[in-house]
């Protein structure tokens, strides 16, 4: 286990995990900001490609899981990715469609934030959002973040426009500026 929320437990994904993960990245109606359904190829090189991010930087997409029956209900985590030239540290989430509408997505990323500010001591986290998906623009507000900028990102359906949205730590010190 990585962390817990009221709900969830998110811990990180293994090769047991492969059709939970399917489920989700070969449905298109959950793929639906990504215009992209994936393959079983792609589905193993995505878990693939967390667990290189795990041994790489201790983080990842994670499997989000309900503590009260075990079942995974998608995937929360922290990876880094690229914005125009440079990487930042990004919430990400993506969930089942049997649960959407339950508070999982803004719970798990919540909590991934408040890993990211308290565990690793992250300045500043990120969701990077294409402008036509509301439920996860309301679900960075809902967690604290606001709009930095609109840019434009290439994904499998090629260039869309996308905000960086983004949240300082409340911890962070502030900057004197020195005369």
């Amino acid at each position: 286990m990585v962390l817990q929320t009221e709900r969830l437990i998110l811990r990180e994904m293994g090769s047991a995990d492969y059709a939970d993960l399917a489920a989700m990245l070969k449905d298109p109606a959950v793929m639906y900001a990504y215009e992209h359904a994936f393959t079983d190829q792609e589905v193993w090189d995505w878990l693939n490609r967390q667990r290189a991010r795990y041994a790489r930087h201790g983080f990842g997409l994670w499997a989000a899981v309900r503590k009260s029956t075990g079942e995974m209900v998608g995937q929360a985590g922290l990876t880094m990715q690229p914005c125009e030239g440079e990487e930042v540290l990004e919430i990400g989430y993506l969930l089942k469609k049997a649960f959407w509408h339950r508070g999982y997505a803004r719970e798990a990323a919540a909590g991934c934030r408040d890993y990211a500010f308290q565990k690793l001591g992250a300045p500043k986290v990120h969701a990077i959002i294409k402008t036509d998906n509301a439920p996860s623009i309301q679900v960075a507000r809902a967690v604290g973040m606001k709009p930095e900028k609109k840019f434009t990102a290439r994904y499998y359906s090629g260039e869309r426009r996308h905000y960086l949205f983004s949240l300082s730590s409340p911890t962070r010190p502030a900057v004197r500026l020195e005369p």
